[in-house]
């Protein structure tokens, strides 16, 4: 994909096009010559995809590949909330100066029904979290595999489309239409165990989930991380969402699953997405779940707000 001198320009430095490919030589075709050009501009490349599209573009590029980042989307991306912060950003930050190039393919047939909307939602917060810097993040998707409502979502999230090697502007673009489709009401199982709290029972109600999480055969590691979960969401309710809120747990496929419901209203759809600077004093809550949690999904409206964690057994 060759970069135009107007992409160039300081009105447009982001590019956020999404590549659709219906075998490996197209997938080679749309990948390949973006991760060269950059090399040979001496711009850093990474390219995050899963593990088989990985070793496709690695034996394209023979030597090439040792001067490419690579990452395994299928681990560092399985929670989608966490790609922006500890994929995406990780890599660009970390490099000033110079463009950087990203390959990042966040769907792939396989993803859960439970993991999609948040996909969307990561691919339509993109643009704001990017917006204004010299960074193109190539995204592709398999438009043999994937339902075409999938390929819809991507037409809506990405302002630039490549498709059989024709690049064309995407009529459909409105990623703040797919974020607000995306912010679905998130109902708990009958029967889901629940837990109000407050300031004065925030021990009480940690003690709760780990209990529980215990009787359903977590390991210990993983305890800790849903200690963490739970603290961090119950505090932010009581600091931040009128003093209190409700915890419900469950066990869903090898997962436990906690979810918090408060009064707060969450106005920013990048919190919990965002690195957090250096010198920054608090606000790394939610950050902290999305890092800890195999999944985050999230909805809020003027009546509230729910978060709910996925967290593995083992």
């Amino acid at each position: 994909m060759t970069t135009t001198a107007t992409e160039r320009g300081t009105a447009t430095l982001f590019v956020h096009p999404a590549l659709f490919y219906r075998d490996d030589q197209e997938y080679l075709a749309g990948t390949v010559p973006f991760v060269r050009e950059g090399l040979a501009a001496s711009e850093p490349v990474a390219v995050a995809a899963p593990a088989a599209r990985l070793a496709l573009i690695t034996a394209e590029l023979g030597r090439a590949a040792d001067a490419v980042h690579l990452v395994d989307m299928t681990l560092a991306g399985r929670n989608p909330g966490r790609i922006i912060p500890s994929v995406l950003c990780a890599f660009a930050d970390a490099r000033t100066g110079v463009r950087v190039r990203i390959v990042g393919e966040p769907v792939w047939p396989g993803r859960t029904a439970e993991e999609y909307p948040a996909c969307v939602q990561h691919e339509a917060l993109i643009n704001e979290a990017f917006s204004g810097r010299d960074v193109i993040i190539l995204c592709p998707y398999d438009a043999r595999s994937l339902p075409s409502d999938v390929l819809d979502d991507a037409r809506a999230t990405h302002p630039l489309l490549i498709d059989g090697g024709r690049r064309s502007v995407s009529d459909a673009y409105d990623p703040q239409k797919a974020l607000a489709r995306c912010n679905e009401p998130l109902r708990p199982p009958p029967g889901a165990a629940a837990f109000p709290y407050d300031a004065d029972t925030l021990p009480a109600v940690r003690d709760f989930a780990l209990a529980a999480a215990r009787e359903w055969g977590m390991s210990e590691v993983r305890l800790q991380d849903l200690a963490l979960v739970v603290a961090e969401l119950t505090t932010n309710s009581v600091v931040h969402a009128g003093g209190g809120g409700t915890l419900r747990l469950w066990e869903q496929d090898g997962r436990i699953v906690c979810q918090v419901q408060d009064l707060g209203r969450l106005s920013d759809p990048l919190v919990g997405r965002r690195p957090a600077r250096p010198d920054q004093i608090g606000g790394r809550g939610l950050l902290l779940v999305h890092c800890l949690s195999d999944l985050v999904r999230l909805h809020t409206d003027d009546e509230g707000t729910t978060i709910r964690s996925y967290v593995a057994r083992a």
